[in-house]
């Protein structure tokens, strides 16, 4: 994203603070938010769940992909990485 904001910046001669709201890029950070999308996304996977369960360590990884291509990016990495295994410790 900082690619695109700063192509952005130089192209309309804009803030970066500009930019990023004006192109909703701000870093969402509401738990709720991304509970859901963390739900939605154990919910649509469970193959990926049942790997995590049987202890392969990467499903982690690819389901905290899935959790940003949903969020496009915008999913506070540390809050949805905890959100997730949190999740993950009641299945």
């Amino acid at each position: 994203q900082a690619k695109d904001v700063f192509a952005l910046m130089l192209k309309t001669g804009k803030t970066a603070e500009t930019v990023i709201a004006e192109e909703h890029m701000a870093q969402v950070a509401d738990t709720g938010a991304i509970e859901a999308i963390v739900r939605d996304i154990l919910a649509e996977h469970p193959q990926a769940v049942e790997d995590y369960m049987n202890g392969k360590s990467n499903a982690l990884g690819w389901l905290m992909g899935q959790v940003m291509k949903k969020s496009k990016g915008r999913a506070n990495p540390s809050i949805a990485t905890e959100l997730l295994k949190r999740e993950l410790g009641k299945c």
